[in-house]
């Protein structure tokens, strides 16, 4: 079992497996620790070799290609801030993200910029195309940044308005890797199926996490189940991360038993495990531990369940991963045991706010209570959860209006603003009710020209990316109001979920 380390190194340092196993396979390339190494060299000095300067950001809006697993550590050896944009937006989203974030740099396909049109990329920022990024040659050697420095901006929406961007340092992500390598106790001959996208932390942190154990990592972009399924007997997959909607399709899907007798960890993030999918993962995996976790992206990960708890305890969260400290707070600030109160989430792993948002910064990230073990700032998460006699967490609800949708935390205001660019509707709210397959569908309530629904649709799948496209549209002669004159969303919400 690895020993967490509590001193953080900068994140280029990762790649510790020995220098001829494998770190990264494609469907036709196996890259060893060395030749990933290389890799990391070459383009951090490409990158030096931008003109850019110390701290400037650096977007990549790829598909899971060697160049997208390698920008993380390439961007910050040359001491420049990594920002991955999910390849899944729409050019909207990845304007925003390119202006707020003041990217110095893009890199991505021909196909995909484009679909960006005049004034999405700032005047500033330089698009190349990704085939002239350098991948082979000499480069700067592991760097000796200061592992506090900023090293990636993760661009994830707000309950309100457009995606903020959570500002991670070195530390953050060398140290959320030490952690789960450590807790899931992956090794040197794990092969982890990367399914997830870069552009989450979860994704992410399956390459680095896999990385630090010495182990290798095949990422894939996936249509269907059955893709997933036969990349794992592809690849000999040990390992293999996902949200509740994935196990559903997997579930659904055919395996050969010796496929999934192959796999001997799943682990779920990005939204709750029902009892009845805990169950039907134990019976298609026999051979797999399943890990249950909760996180979110500005303290990366707060707890895991430990498999051998999952069949008594499906329903619970579990405790504090390495390098965090997790309490339930009453509204007065005290502890709750046994009783309802906001996760907050102390220690090492908390990120250092919001990019560019002072205002939401503050109430996101305040100081950790005082009866904490942690001091400094901490992450005030919104939820609600219950920490039981036994130590273990279970979650409540949340507080905000986040939509969760497919493992995607949706802004329902993004979804409301698409909606009422076009003028079909007057007024729109967007909201998320329970779904077997999403965990939550997008509703959208709204007033307007009703006959117009199919236009909507239409205009819509060209603005948003397909996990934001509502599944029903509720069409209403008006829309009840609070005593301030404001859409209740709370009334909407209970009519539609009645």
């Amino acid at each position: 079992m690895l020993s967490p380390d509590p001193d953080p190194c900068p994140i280029d340092h990762v790649l510790r497996g020995r220098g001829d196993d494998p770190a990264l396979i494609e469907r036709h390339r196996t890259w060893s620790f060395a030749e990933l190494e290389g890799a990391v060299a070459s383009v951090a000095g490409w990158l030096m070799a931008c003109g850019l300067d110390t701290g400037d950001r650096v977007a990549s809006w790829l598909p899971k290609t060697a160049l997208a697993c390698v920008m993380p550590l390439a961007a910050a050896r040359a001491g420049l801030v990594h920002v991955p944009v999910n390849p899944g937006l729409r050019r909207a989203q990845v304007a925003h993200i390119l202006g707020d974030s003041g990217a110095r740099v893009l890199v991505t396909q021909r196909a995909r910029a484009a679909t960006l049109e005049d004034g999405d990329v700032p005047d500033e920022c330089r698009v190349v195309d990704d085939d002239l990024v350098v991948m082979s040659g000499t480069g700067p050697g592991s760097s000796r940044h200061d592992p506090h420095a900023l090293a990636a901006i993760l661009y994830t929406s707000g309950s309100t308005g457009r995606p903020k961007g959570v500002m991670l340092s070195h530390a953050n992500l060398w140290l959320g890797a030490v952690s789960v390598a450590h807790y899931l106790r992956i090794s040197a001959d794990d092969r982890v199926l990367g399914v997830l996208p870069l552009s989450f932390d979860y994704g992410q942190n399956q390459l680095l996490s896999t990385w630090y154990a010495g182990g290798a990592v095949a990422p894939i972009d996936y249509l269907t189940a059955r893709d997933v399924v036969k990349a794992v007997e592809r690849v000999g997959a040990t390992t293999l991360a996902g949200v509740p909607p994935l196990w559903v399709q997997l579930l659904e899907a055919e395996w050969p038993a010796d496929t999934a007798m192959r796999l001997r960890r799943l682990t779920n993030s990005g939204g709750a495990l029902t009892e009845r999918l805990v169950r039907g993962l134990r019976k298609r995996f026999p051979e797999a531990e399943v890990v249950a976790m909760y996180g979110l992206t500005e303290a990366f990960r707060s707890t895991w369940l430990d498999p051998a708890l999952i069949d008594a305890h499906p329903d619970a969260m579990g405790r504090a991963i390495p390098f965090a400290e997790v309490m339930a707070v009453k509204t007065d600030g005290s502890r709750a045991i046994g009783e309802p109160g906001e996760l907050v989430h102390a220690g090492s792993l908390v990120a250092q706010g919001y990019w560019r948002d002072t205002e939401r910064t503050a109430l996101r990230f305040r100081p950790a209570p005082v009866w904490a073990k942690s001091g400094g700032m901490a992450v005030w998460s919104g939820d609600t959860v219950i920490e039981g006699a036994d130590g273990l967490f279970r979650f409540v609800g949340r507080d905000d209006e986040m939509i969760k949708s497919a493992g995607n935390r949706i802004s329902p205001v993004e979804v409301e603003e698409a909606v009422l660019a076009g003028e079909e509707a007057r007024e729109a709210v967007a909201i998320g009710v329970p779904d077997a397959r999403l965990g939550q569908a997008i509703i959208v309530v709204l007033t307007g020209e009703r006959d117009r629904e199919d236009a909507l649709r239409t205009r819509l799948r060209s603005l948003l990316p397909s996990f934001m496209q509502p599944a029903r549209y509720e069409w209403r002669d008006a829309l009840p109001r609070n005593a301030n004159g404001k859409l209740d969303r709370a009334a909407i919400r209970a009519e539609v979920v009645a």
